[in-house]
This record gives structure tokens, C-alpha cells and sequence, in this order.
């Protein structure tokens, strides 16, 4: 494909660009330790497993309604500030005050008075986080019209967001560590402060100093005010209709649906595999591999598998950069079998490279343990004395070129698609419609993996409260832990093999939407 270059007005700036992936990182951080904290609410809080299940699904179905709403209004809003950013700006420090107020619960609470505390706090936490992420989203469809310049925005925001990877895995550690809180409610407490704090600062930035495009000379804006609730209405669902109705988006959603929610449905089962199959059910054995193995998993992902996926993209375009992208990941999947293999691993720790690997890791360690012992990181240390299993890191290269793929390049077809919008059905642009849509279906397919990882624990045999489990329940989750991400990932292949909007059309639109009228 011929290389064409970004002409400057259609370059983002690089000072623009690291603000929109400061908000992608607020967008990882928060629902990351949302989620990893939902762990302590029956380990510190006491709440009952039953409880916890409808407290992790009730404020979602709030959130499922809310962001085709948010989305409406962000696209109809007429302000000096822009349609987007005022919200942004508001959904910030709400999403970060909330956040922390969420967690400022006490075990010796009765069970009702932290449960009802708890669903309200999430249900108002959620519409501030909707209030700053749809429009974010919306911005980032908006903030340039260039092909290509669209992939390098999406792939920096997504470089940034994945920092946010790189950390809430050791939460659960930090937490758990007697040496660090008292108890766990206490850090719980103390770190959702932290994380609250840091995001309602670093989730201004895309407010103050991102632009998109200018909205002054934007036609057939809807009036937004209680008057005029029950005609919203009626246009945000003719909206949605015509969302629905675009092809190439559906499409997306679909490949989405697909390759996120296949591996979120076998996410935890790495973890369970590390430490039921390769160490026997001990916790204390396996340490702080399952922490270690996500987050290289994200250090992968951001430095080295975005920037290929950057360059595939320019060279050959998005729907192909797409596929091989997938089928790599599919690769890192089958690979799975052997990275995990108990015996494989005992054989690369008696090679000579696998001895040299660990001496030099422990003197590492060993050296810099005073060090992460005097500032109280003693719990990020690596102990390689009977021996690591480094095969597990195989996959990660691989695997990782699965959702590095997705969202920088779904995010930046996602904005193509709302040019083609723009063609058939004029304005307004509905940035934000498209992006809450996407991101509904994120959710909802999130919300069922959870319940599908689930059952396939209990189909397969694992038995939650069980020191150890079975042989036979370990050979069938490692074989579910590998079909499921690979089947959903080729389903998504054929759905992306015939994606109609090209580059060459891309630029066909673009230029047709100028003559119509004129630069934005």
C-alpha cells in the first residue's frame, strides 16, 4: 500500500497526544482497580459471596444505560469549551472523589449497611466515570481526520493506558501483605485514596489541553434541557438505529465482542493455572509469579507490540494489520500448552541458560533487596531458588499482539466509521454515540464472560474452596484456557476478512465530506 504523508494540519501534537493518553490511563487505572479491589470485599468486608456477585452486576446494568445517554448528549452539547471537554473536565474529579468514597467502608459495618453503602457509592462512581469517559472517547475519534494519523493517536493512548497494566496487579500483592497494612480493609481504604487522587489530577489533562474539531458551524444539533427530555429521547433511539445500521461498524463491534471477552473469559484462569497446576495449590509457592506475568504481559504489549502493530497498519492498512495480529495471538494461545508444562519447565531450569537465568535474577534480587526492603517493596522480589517457571513468559509476545491489536486499531476504524455516518446520514457527528455504543458492547460481553468463566470452572471440576484440585480439573482447564481465546479469535477473523472500509475509501469520504462542507 503507498505510503501517503500526514499533512500537518492533520497531525495531533505530541503535547496533545500524551494528554489523551494520560485519560486512557485514568480509563485502564480505574476500572482495573476496581476491579482487583472487588476481591477484598470478601476477604476484608466480610460480604457475603452472593452479595458480591449482585454488587458486581447491578451498578453495570446502570452503566450499560447510561452511556448510549452520555454519549447523546456529549454529541448535542454547545458550549465555548467544546462538546466534549467540559464533561471530561467534571467526569475527572468526580470519578476520582467517588472512587476513593467507594472503598471507605469498615468490616465492623453490618453486612446490609456496607452492602447498600457499597451499591450506591459504585452506582454514583460509575456515572461520574461515564460522564468523563464517553466524551473521552468521542474526543479522540475527533481530534484529526488523517487515515493514518488516527492509528498513531490510538496506538500512543493505548501505550499509556497500558502503564495502568503494569500496576494494579501488584495491588492485590500490596494489599495482601501484613508487613505493609495492618489489614486489609486498612489498605483498601487507604490505597483507593491514592488511586482516586492520582486520577481526578491526571484525568484533567485531556480537558485542558486536547482539541478537537471546531463545532461552531456544526448543523441539526438537538436542544439538551428538561423540556426537551421526551424528543432526546426519541433522537438518542433513532440514533442508536442508525448505528446499528452502519455495516462496517457492526462489524467491529462484533470482532470486539470476540477477541476482548474470549480472553476475558479465561483471563483468571492463568492465575489458577500457575498456582493450582505448577505449584500445587500454594499460594505462598507460587509467590508473586501470576503479578509478574501481567504486568510483563503489559510492558509487552505498550513498547514493543503497539509500535509493530503501528507500522502493519500504515504499511498494509487496518483490516489486514488486523488479522495477522489476531492469528499471531492465536499462535501465543496453542503456545500456552508448553509455556505452562510443569515438566518443560523443570527441563529449562536444569539448561544451562535456564541456571544462568536464575543465578543472575537472584543476584539481581539480592542486591536490590535492602533497597526494596527500606521503602517497604520487599514484596516485589523474585525468589529463584528452587527454580522459575520462565516458560510461562513464552506465549507473552504473542498473546499480547491480541488486544494490543484491538483497541488501537478498532478505536481508530471506529473513527473512520463515524466519516461514513456523517455521509449518509449528515450531521451531527456522533462521535460519542459510536464510542458508547463500542463500548456497550465491551461491557455487556464483559459482563458475560465473567459468568461464562464461571461455569466453565464448574463444569470443568474446580471447587473454589479446595486446597488443591484435581489432575483431571487442571488438564481441562489448561485445554479451555487455550480453545476459547483461539475459537473466538478466528470467529473474529472471518468477520473482519471482508471489512469494506479501506484506506482508499477513507479518503474518498474524507474528501467528499470537505466538498459538502468544508474543514471542521
Amino acid at each position: 500500500m503507498p505510503q501517503v504523508k500526514t499533512v500537518a494540519k492533520d497531525r495531533v501534537p505530541l503535547g496533545q497526544k500524551a494528554a489523551f493518553g494520560a485519560g486512557h490511563f485514568v480509563l485502564n487505572l480505574l476500572p482495573g482497580a476496581l476491579g482487583f479491589f472487588m476481591f477484598f470485599l470478601l476477604t476484608a468486608f466480610g460480604m457475603d459471596p452472593l452479595y458480591a456477585g449482585i454488587l458486581g452486576a447491578l451498578p453495570r446494568l446502570f452503566d450499560a444505560v447510561s452511556d448510549p445517554i452520555m454519549g447523546f448528549i456529549s454529541d448535542n452539547t454547545k458550549s465555548k469549551w467544546g462538546r466534549r471537554r467540559p464533561f471530561i473536565f467534571v467526569g475527572a474529579i468526580l470519578s476520582g472523589i467517588l472512587f476513593a468514597l467507594t472503598w471507605q467502608m469498615d468490616p465492623e459495618n453490618s453486612q446490609m449497611y456496607n452492602f447498600w453503602y457499597f451499591l450506591t457509592l459504585t452506582i454514583l462512581f460509575l456515572a461520574g466515570n461515564t460522564m468523563y469517559a464517553t466524551p473521552l472517547v468521542g474526543l479522540g475519534y475527533e481530534m484529526t481526520s488523517d487515515y493514518n494519523e488516527r492509528t498513531r493517536l490510538m496506538a500512543f493512548s493505548n501505550t499509556v493506558g497500558q502503564i495502568a497494566w503494569m500496576i494494579v496487579p501488584w495491588f492485590w500483592v500490596i494489599i495482601a501483605d501484613p508487613a505493609i497494612y495492618e489489614t486489609q480493609a486498612h489498605g483498601v481504604r487507604h490505597l483507593s485514596l491514592i488511586v482516586g487522587s492520582v486520577c481526578a489530577i491526571i484525568g484533567l489533562l485531556p480537558a485542558i489541553f486536547c482539541r478537537g474539531i471546531d463545532s461552531a458551524n456544526m448543523e441539526n444539533r438537538k436542544e439538551i434541557n428538561l423540556k426537551s427530555l421526551g424528543s432526546n429521547m426519541k433522537d438518542l433511539w433513532a440514533g442508536i438505529k442508525q448505528v446499528s445500521k452502519n455495516k462496517p461498524f457492526m462489524k467491529l463491534c462484533g470482532a470486539t465482542f470476540l477477541v476482548f471477552n474470549g480472553f476475558q473469559l479465561v483471563a483468571a484462569f492463568s492465575v489458577y493455572i500457575i498456582v493450582f497446576y505448577m505449584y500445587n495449590g500454594s499460594y505462598a509457592s507460587a509467590g508473586t509469579w501470576p503479578a509478574w506475568f501481567s504486568t510483563i504481559t503489559a510492558i509487552t504489549t505498550a513498547f514493543i507490540v503497539i509500535p509493530i502493530i503501528t507500522a502493519m497498519a500504515n504499511k498494509w492498512g487496518k483490516r489486514r494489520a488486523f488479522i495477522i495480529s489476531t492469528v499471531i495471538s492465536i499462535i501465543g494461545y496453542i503456545l500456552k500448552w508448553w509455556g505452562f508444562d510443569n515438566g518443560l519447565n523443570q527441563q529449562f531450569n536444569n539448561t544451562a541458560f535456564g541456571q544462568s537465568l536464575n543465578s543472575g535474577v537472584a543476584s539481581l534480587f539480592e542486591s536490590i533487596n535492602p533497597f526494596l526492603e527500606s521503602i517497604g517493596m520487599s514484596w516485589f522480589s523474585i525468589d529463584t531458588s528452587v527454580g522459575s517457571p520462565w516458560l510461562i513468559f513464552l506465549p507473552i509476545p504473542f498473546i499480547a499482539f491480541g488486544l494490543g491489536g484491538l483497541f488501537t486499531l478498532m478505536m481508530s476504524m471506529t473513527a473512520d466509521v463515524c466519516d461514513l455516518d456523517e455521509l449518509e446520514n449528515g450531521m451531527p457527528r456522533k462521535e460519542g454515540t459510536f464510542g458508547a455504543i463500542y463500548w456497550l458492547m465491551v461491557k455487556i460481553g464483559q459482563s458475560i464472560a465473567l459468568f461464562l468463566g464461571g461455569l466453565v470452572l464448574k463444569l470443568v471440576g474446580f471447587i473454589s474452596d479446595a486446597p488443591t484440585q484435581t489432575a483431571e480439573t487442571m488438564h481441562s482447564l489448561r485445554i479451555a484456557d487455550i480453545i476459547i481465546p483461539s475459537a473466538t479469535a478466528a470467529i473474529a477473523i472471518w468477520i473482519m476478512y471482508r471489512y469494506s472500509l479501506s484506506e482508499k475509501r477513507a479518503k474518498e469520504i474524507k474528501a467528499e465530506l470537505v466538498e459538502r462542507r468544508g474543514e471542521l
